[in-house]
């Protein structure tokens, strides 16, 4: 996959926090090199987070994320704080800009505070330097201008620094090896995209050629033809978790067998935790809320998964009167209290830390999430076997 075509939920997202006037968008349009944000003297000219996915030398494929200032007041200013505390969620990386003339204030401290808090690396850059004297102190401070173009190299040379120490994540690499036969089923029906994959499909089938798996690609009703004509048993099967179901019944019992959505469970969030969600299910009770979010928007269809296919399994499998709230994109509960679940879906939309994010707020809250396939699978009952090509199965379903 080339950088260009990099999916923006697999990129390092950096993101450019500080105060009003610090000269954040004059930072961000001299390190990308574009007019990426507009920049004025007025105090709050950056309203919202403004986002750019793109190829920044010598980092590679990155978004990058401007916020309004943290410092913002009024009744706007408190909702544009808050859409900054929300991009949090997402940042791999955080710069905090300040004034090199006024130094760090209480509020670049809070701010300071956070990132340390959500284990986010971060640079401080002193912007304005051309106007006083600024020494630092720190490795991870740096004197810059957006006006001369001081140290900004040097400043994505830092960045640079944390984005290599990250550690590379893999699908399932340590499941397979090269020469392996690994069939995915991809049901084609109203719900899917037209002229293309979803994007775990894509990144799962692109990470079996890059390990040199070969990996046929069928829909469900083909699928007993397609493992007929094998000379060798294949080693896996990954099926959408919407033919679950159906695709264990024509798998047999002798092939391992799981689900994209199951394997970015693993990839992206904590698929102990999702297990664990799953179990709770038998617990629902008559008027309990059950959250559905999605990490993505798109178009809702007739029989679509999120609001109509999970909300009929869920009140089919537990036998009660369940109510439910639905969320998309972006948008995702400060106070999950009222939820006796979270069902989320597999986040191919979201970064790895959104995800984990999500994952870790709804434990620190105490309400039990779950995914999507995870559910799926539990719903029936198949999550053991979907759960059979992980060495530590018996530690998640607690055996």
């Amino acid at each position: 996959m080339s950088l260009s075509n990099t999916p923006s939920a697999e990129r390092i997202h950096i993101g450019f926090f500080g105060l009003r006037n610090a000269g954040k968008s004059s930072l961000v349009n001299a390190v990308t090199g574009q007019e990426l944000s507009v920049v004025s003297d007025v105090l709050g000219t950056t309203t919202d987070p403004v986002k750019k996915a793109m190829e920044l030398l010598p980092l590679g494929p990155v978004v990058i994320i401007d916020t309004p200032g943290f410092d913002d007041t009024g009744y706007l200013g408190e909702k544009r704080v808050l859409k900054t505390r929300k991009v949090l969620a997402s940042v791999d990386i955080a710069v905090l800009v300040v004034d090199a003339q006024k130094g760090v204030s209480q509020d670049d401290n809070t701010l300071i505070e956070l990132f340390k808090e959500r284990k986010i690396p971060y640079v401080i850059a002193y912007n304005k330097s051309d106007l006083t004297e600024k020494k630092t102190e720190n490795k991870n401070e740096i004197a810059v201008s957006a006006v001369n173009g001081k140290n900004i190299s040097e400043l994505k040379e830092l960045i640079g620094t944390l984005i290599n120490s990250k550690e590379e994540k893999l699908i399932l690499a340590d499941l397979v090896k090269a020469g392996d036969k690994v069939v995915l089923v991809t049901p084609i029906d109203a719900s899917a995209p037209k002229g293309r994959l979803i994007l775990p499909q894509q990144q799962t089938l692109r990470e079996l050629l890059d390990l040199h798996c070969t990996a046929v690609v069928c829909q469900p009703e083909e699928l007993k033809a397609v493992l007929a004509s094998f000379n060798t048993t294949p080693k896996l099967v990954i099926t959408d978790s919407q033919v679950f179901g159906k695709v264990s019944k024509d798998v047999p019992e002798d092939i391992a067998l799981t689900s994209f959505s199951i394997l970015f469970a693993r990839y992206k969030g904590d698929l102990e935790a999702l297990v664990k969600g799953a179990a709770t299910l038998k617990s629902l009770q008559d008027g309990d809320k059950v959250l559905i979010s999605e990490g993505c928007t798109h178009h809702r269809q007739c029989g679509d998964i999120g609001t109509v296919k999970l909300p009929n399994w869920i009140k089919s499998y537990t036998g009660k009167n369940i109510e439910f709230n639905f969320t998309s994109g972006g948008d995702f509960p400060e106070d999950l209290s009222q939820y006796a679940l979270v069902v989320h879906c597999g986040g191919c939309m979201l970064n790895n830390r959104e995800m984990a994010y999500r994952i870790n707020f709804a434990k620190a809250e105490g309400v039990p999430i779950v995914n999507y396939g995870v559910l799926i699978a539990h719903i029936h009952g198949i999550l053991k076997r979907s759960l059979s090509p992980f060495k530590n199965l018996k530690d998640m379903l607690g055996e």
